[in-house]
């Protein structure tokens, strides 16, 4: 049996330990990758699983421990380096050039040339169209990426990753942007990989998909792998308990309170596309203090765009916004803030962080003024104070807050984009998808928190295309669909079968009036 599991076996690390600063991400891990398998990857954020795998595609050196390929020791120098013995790895957080195509993105650093002509445009387009058709992706190869929604970025990625002819291809978080149709498509495709013998790397925090797509799983805690199974032989509830010792599933239960009078209300708002119609349909909703608010739909259902046009960033959109029955004036970001308004955003990595700042830079970037004494003297003393607060009531591992906050893990970091979003002291939260890339203990802190601040009397507004969450977190919930506001539903009148058929009867009523 030993054998063959040396046979099977593409990869190896072994005693692999990685320190940064003094602080120990993964400790004396010894992992095996198997060819035509989905290998699955868990544990909590910070629990080392990104560091392991960047570590197999170059991108970090190990501080000591061995990498064995095809039996033989390898050192990666670079990731240019781990590609060329065939690793390819899709990032968490997306390593795309927004003012390229996607078709310079998918080859980018290995552009196909014409000799002396320059690069052959033309034949890569063609090659980017076959990798983005395989995916099902309706994205034009031609298209900026920064114009594309974060769900189709997420696509490019993948295609950039399936275009490498990799024996080893690591997806972290492949899915968290993408539509229950666009996963279906993504695993049919790793089937396809699996039985050309490719080794896949999967890291997920949807345990379900784990269950589906995996055969053989290996456990991190506080960066030390702590076991290993075949995934046939497992339930979700043996993933949890071995993550973070418990098998409960916590969305928050309903903290019992009164909710107050109305504390925000958007009437009419629109926001017309580039290439014609409207993203955001003539959208109107209220929202009363202590309340919290689901807004169900898929990609494309304009959840996203409405937030923006509520925060100002779209300066071309239309319709009126009210903070506790006053009509806000000011048309810009800062100015909307000052009127009560936060949003938590769902690309946190462009749009939530500096990410050359600190954890405690990012936490109070939005709020210095709190601080300030005499118009420009700030307090160290009240920001220190309020920034040990954000870290404690988040829940947010940050050993040291001085850190870079790319130090921390995707989860931690989104942890810092609340914190920042709650020291403005807002009346109005607005969470675009607010456990996206987060694992089932961390989404356990952020549900707590959310319901803390309803209970508190903060009106809360999140956005999610994960059904369960919706019918576990809201007092109502509203349906979009491609642009339009569908219905609105209290939680005790809501199904799961309701919610789906209205979102899928959008779309189609949507699509029939085009």
């Amino acid at each position: 049996m030993q054998a063959r599991d040396d046979d099977d076996c593409i990869l190896r690390l072994e005693d692999v330990t990685k320190v940064y600063s003094g602080i120990v991400a993964v400790r004396h891990a010894d992992l095996s990758l198997r060819r035509g398998a989905v290998n699955v990857l868990v544990g909590e954020n910070g629990a080392g699983k990104s560091t392991l795998m960047r570590i197999i595609a170059g991108v970090e050196k190990p501080s000591l421990g061995r990498i064995l390929l095809d039996g033989k020791e390898v050192e990666f120098h670079s990731p240019a380096d781990a590609q060329r013995h065939g690793i390819g790895m899709v990032f968490q957080e997306l390593n795309l050039f927004g003012n390229l195509s996607v078709a310079e993105n998918i080859f980018a650093t290995r552009e196909l040339t014409r000799g002396f002509r320059g690069i052959d445009h033309r034949a890569q387009v063609e090659r980017a169209t076959g990798f983005l058709d395989r995916l099902d992706a309706g994205i034009d190869a031609e298209t900026l990426v920064e114009d594309l929604p974060i769900g189709q970025q997420q696509l490019v990625e993948i295609a950039k990753a399936i275009s490498l002819d990799t024996r080893i291809l690591i997806l972290d978080e492949p899915t968290s942007a993408l539509s229950a149709a666009e996963v279906d498509v993504l695993f049919k495709v790793i089937r396809e990989l699996k039985a050309q013998g490719v080794a896949i790397v999967y890291i997920s925090h949807r345990l379900e998909e784990l269950m589906r797509i995996g055969d053989y799983i290996t456990v991190l805690r506080d960066g030390q792998i702590t076991g290993h199974a075949m995934v046939k032989d497992i339930d979700t509830k043996w993933i949890v308990r071995s993550m973070i010792g418990s098998d409960a599933k916590d969305f928050a239960k309903s903290i019992a309170h009164r909710l107050g009078e109305e504390a925000f209300r958007a009437e009419d708002i629109c926001l017309p596309r580039r290439t014609g119609g409207l993203a955001v349909d003539h959208v109107s909703i209220s929202l009363r203090a202590g309340e919290v608010l689901g807004i169900y739909g898929l990609m494309g259902a304009g959840r996203s765009e409405f937030f923006e046009c509520v925060m100002g960033q779209h300066p071309h959109s239309s319709g009126r916004v009210f903070v506790d029955g006053i009509e806000i004036d000011a048309t810009d970001t800062a100015g909307r803030i000052s009127a009560g308004l936060a949003l938590i955003p769902e690309d946190r990595q462009r749009e939530g962080l500096v990410q050359a700042l600190s954890i405690a830079s990012n936490l109070t970037l939005a709020s210095l003024d709190r601080f300030v004494r005499f118009g420009f003297h700030i307090v160290g003393a009240r920001e220190q104070a309020s920034i040990e607060a954000a870290i404690r009531d988040l829940s947010i591992k940050a050993p040291n807050p001085d850190f870079e906050v790319t130090s921390m893990s995707g989860g931690n970091q989104q942890k810092v984009v609340i914190g920042k979003a709650l020291m403005t002291k807002p009346k109005v939260l607005l969470m675009d998808e607010p456990s996206r890339g987060i694992d089932v203990g961390a989404k356990a802190d952020v549900f707590r928190t959310m319901r803390r601040l309803a209970g508190e009397g903060l009106a809360i507004l999140f956005s999610t295309s994960d059904l369960e969450e919706v019918m576990a977190l809201s007092d109502r919930i509203a349906v979009m669909s491609n642009g339009r506001l569908v219905t609105v539903v209290g939680r005790a009148d809501a199904t799961e079968e309701m919610i789906v058929k209205a979102s899928a009867e959008g779309h189609k009523t949507t699509r029939e009036h085009a």
